[in-house]
């Protein structure tokens, strides 16, 4: 590789960074991967969840604090970059915020795919990763749309006709998509058994929809970065209660039952060098020199 090694992350909404892959990004980082965080929308149709945080002040001004949080998470995690494609949040179906017409997901699709693609041919990613194609837990509009322009833009970026004012041509090696297995929420349910605390992933285990822990095929190790993920997450005051139980595991605990984030390699034009049935444990396999 003559290119620095660079991964691109592409999220729906302001704290998507922080619950979904912040571990990954805090690794890569410190050990000095250029890490881009592209997020679609500004968040503005989401509640305030932290009851200290729901005052006359932060309501009247959430869109701005949610960008504020935002940064904030970016600076602990080590993000090199951000790019706002500067959507608003599309809401969920039914809503008044999902009939705005400058929402994520009443934009033009080929608009935001050719945002994408020069942000992608501008920061030159080897990696990219984004959400996967099976929305049936949570078929939120703007995760949707967020996974389709990743998906396309992947694909699109490295052909020199498609999207031509968008930059010079470059394409990306690897698509990854994140996500949470069974065995993951079936560990972190159980750690909860020696806690005063219900757990709240027991409600997750009978939403689930079958069983796709196959489908997984990459393991990143972000046990010395639990407390980067941790703190990320409390990055978003409006977004995370501090004394919920969502944050009731220590990470010492965390890194005894699940020291992991798992990925699905959806695309590869390299080969990684990891054999079938093997899990692969670097995001840069085959792009290492």
């Amino acid at each position: 590789m003559t290119e620095p090694l660079c991964l691109l992350q592409v999220h729906a909404h302001p704290d998507d960074e922080a619950s979904k892959g912040s571990g990954t990004t805090a690794r890569y980082a410190a050990e000095g991967v250029r890490c881009v965080l592209v997020t679609c929308t500004g968040g503005e149709a989401g509640d305030i969840l932290n009851p200290a945080a729901d005052t006359p002040e932060v309501r009247a001004d959430l869109p701005a604090v949610r960008m504020r949080e935002l940064s904030e998470s970016v600076a602990v995690l080590g993000y090199a970059s951000l790019h706002l494609l500067g959507y608003h949040d599309s809401g969920m179906p039914d809503t008044e915020e999902n009939r705005r017409p400058d929402n994520f997901w009443n934009a033009d699709i080929d608009d935001a795919v050719g945002k994408l693609v020069r942000i992608v041919r501008d920061e030159r990613p080897q990696v990219i990763i984004a959400y996967g194609d099976d929305h049936s837990f949570y078929p939120h509009p703007d995760h949707i749309r967020a996974h389709e322009i990743a998906v396309t833009a992947f694909e699109a970026a490295g052909v020199e006709s498609r999207f031509p004012d968008a930059g010079e041509a470059w394409t990306p090696k690897k698509l990854y998509y994140s996500g949470w297995t069974r065995h993951r929420i079936e560990a972190l349910n159980d750690a909860f058994a020696g806690l005063d605390v219900e757990s709240p992933f027991a409600e997750f285990l009978k939403e689930m929809p079958g069983d796709s822990d196959h489908l997984f095929n990459t393991r990143i190790d972000v046990g010395d970065y639990l407390d980067k993920r941790r703190a990320s997450l409390l990055a978003h005051r409006t977004q995370i209660d501090p004394e919920s139980f969502w944050m009731a595991l220590p990470d010492e605990t965390l890194r005894e039952v699940w020291p992991w984030e798992e990925y699905i390699l959806a695309r590869t034009l390299i080969d990684t060098g990891v054999k079938p049935g093997e899990i692969e444990t670097d995001l840069f396999a085959g792009l290492r020199s």
